[in-house]
């Protein structure tokens, strides 16, 4: 169903939920057990969750002993490769509480934009959510090129969304919403409600999280937001401290008010 409030995500029967580098990784790796006990909560009572989560790369990078993101393609993949091993062991380790199983998908551009691999992964993500497991998602950096990566998580959510008709697609990362300038800056006032179709010419962007680590801004979101709520998939933008409230409904974030032919 299309989700016409925020306050309707309690109920909502299929959601996805993003979440980037920088709210998972370093003094941040502590996070994933209280992402896991709300995302857990809403599995529990029946809610299908399909979580996209950032930080293989910043996951890594301490394991080899490694202090900036490396710039070259080779030594993302293999930073990629050590640290996606162990940031599903450490989703898998937190959901064990919940005797919840993880399903673990990487993918690539090129899975989402040719027809057969599309539907195989639609396929898979379909039984994954029958099965009542919690597929986690994640760019495939280990083989992913320059010329057919996301750039970042938040239009591979965006895809995935719109892959598994999610109702609602929940942008997390280190800022509690999108405002009208970058929010450290004086004048900044927070964005509560867009409109479909509103092309937010007004908005001065700037990072809203996720930096160092990452690569997603507030412009990657916003066109993130736009592809999803395109399709019928309403969108939120807030926090990860905040997903407490965000899947509870509460009225913080930033709502992308998704096409209204979908809205029933």
């Amino acid at each position: 169903m299309a989700l016409n409030d925020r306050r309707e995500i309690s109920q909502a029967r299929r959601v996805v939920v993003k979440v980037g580098s920088s709210s998972i990784s370093g003094t941040n790796a502590d996070r994933i057990d209280h992402i896991v006990d709300v995302l857990a909560q809403a599995h529990q009572r029946g809610t299908e969750i399909v979580l996209v989560s950032s930080g293989a790369i910043s996951t890594g990078m301490p394991l080899l002993g490694l202090d900036q993101r490396p710039e070259d393609l080779a030594t993302q993949q293999a930073v990629a490769a050590v640290g996606q091993n162990a940031l599903i062991h450490r989703y898998q380790a937190s959901l064990n509480r919940f005797s919840i199983v993880a399903g673990q998908v990487l993918l690539t551009a090129g899975d989402l934009e040719g027809h057969e691999t599309r539907i195989n992964a639609e396929r898979a993500l379909d039984r994954l959510l029958a099965l009542r497991t919690l597929p986690i998602v994640n760019e495939n950096d280990t083989v992913a090129t320059t010329e057919i990566r996301f750039g970042d998580n938040d239009r591979l959510a965006a895809l995935v969304a719109v892959l598994v008709r999610a109702d609602v697609l929940i942008l997390l990362s280190d800022v509690d919403a999108l405002y009208t300038k970058p929010p450290h800056e004086m004048g900044a006032e927070r964005i509560d409600y867009v409109t479909f179709g509103d092309a937010l010419d007004t908005v001065e962007f700037g990072d809203i999280g996720d930096a160092g680590v990452g690569t997603g801004g507030a412009l990657t979101k916003v066109a993130a937001a736009q592809l999803a709520v395109a399709s019928g998939t309403a969108v939120l933008i807030t926090a990860a401290e905040l997903i407490d409230d965000a899947m509870a409904g509460a009225r913080i974030g930033t709502w992308f008010e998704p096409n209204p032919e979908f809205t029933v």
